[in-house]
């Protein structure tokens, strides 16, 4: 179990640099996050999550369409959020670039990251998340911006991207510890604005909702075998399933699947985000998806 946990982490660490580097102006997103995906397979993965590129005020959950037309233009600060998985055990990690090497935004970044340099240095058995996300809200405060409050890292379990446990971005009331063995997703986000988001633009992601009989049972079955448990996106069914946006509405409209709304900072303000997955060992912890030997 461990040893795919570390290289669905080393090849999901991979696939972000890989696909940070693609960002640049004039670039369609489709293609960076097929060439993401297909990096991830091409390197002994699995998908655990379509590949998202949230751009500015967007905070999470963007993935283009089949025919999604969106070119980044230099200045956006774009999430590069990646997942790979290994028999379900998964590696989930994200970055925030700029596009076209600018350097607006340097001080933001650099909140999240130092950040997440914290959270990571507090984990270990039996540490207080709500400490921890007091130590993220106040690294990120000193650098003037603002904690999504609203948004956590979380736990991770084989085949279940979200599985219990939230990591806070704040100090909150949580009374949750971490504990040996435990293996988690620290992903601390920083804004300009106000410090929440929310969601009411359904995105192009979907998971499983409740299972029962429709008249589109084959769609069904393919998405129960090719993802399990795990998110899946409108792009990869486009080649097998006719009528696919009138399929997709109604299979939500019956609770069949479930959409991730895209999240939008409430007050427009610019995100910034990094995530790393770990893995809580008896000494501290233990950084999967780490390509710089910054943890090691």
């Amino acid at each position: 179990m461990l040893e795919c946990y570390r290289k669905a982490g080393r090849i999901a660490g991979e696939a972000r640099d890989f696909g940070a580097s693609l960002v640049e102006p004039g670039v369609r997103a489709l293609e960076v996050v097929r060439r993401i995906e297909d990096y991830i397979q091409e390197h002994g993965a699995d998908i655990a999550f379509p590949a998202t590129l949230s751009v500015n005020d967007v905070a999470a959950h963007y993935t283009p369409k089949h025919d999604d037309t969106l070119a980044f233009r230099k200045g956006e600060l774009v999430k590069v959020d990646v997942g790979a998985h290994v028999d379900g055990y998964i590696g989930d990690t994200a970055v925030t670039v700029e596009v076209g090497g600018t350097t607006k935004y340097t001080m933001l970044r650099e909140a999240v990251e130092d950040a997440l340099d914290i959270a990571i240095g507090l984990m270990q058995p039996r540490a207080p998340l709500n400490l921890i996300g007091g130590a993220v809200e106040q690294t990120i405060e000193s650098f003037g911006f603002k904690p999504i409050s609203n948004l956590t890292g979380h736990s991770l379990k084989q085949y279940v991207l979200h599985s219990g446990l939230s990591v806070p971005n704040v100090r909150d009331m949580t009374s949750d510890r971490v504990k040996e063995g435990d293996v988690v997703a620290v992903e601390p986000f920083a804004t300009t604005g106000v410090g929440k988001v929310e969601g009411k633009k359904p995105g192009n992601i979907y998971r499983m909702g409740r299972i029962k009989s429709t008249k589109y049972r084959n769609v069904v079955e393919y998405i129960q075998v090719e993802y399990r448990t795990l998110p899946f996106a409108e792009r990869w069914l486009h080649p097998y399933v006719r009528h696919l946006g009138f399929t997709l509405h109604s299979l939500t409209r019956n609770g069949i699947i479930q959409p991730y709304s895209i999240l939008y900072e409430i007050s427009k303000g610019m995100v910034a985000q990094k995530e790393h997955t770990i893995i809580i060992t008896k000494e501290g912890c233990e950084v999967t998806t780490d390509t710089e030997g910054r943890y090691g």
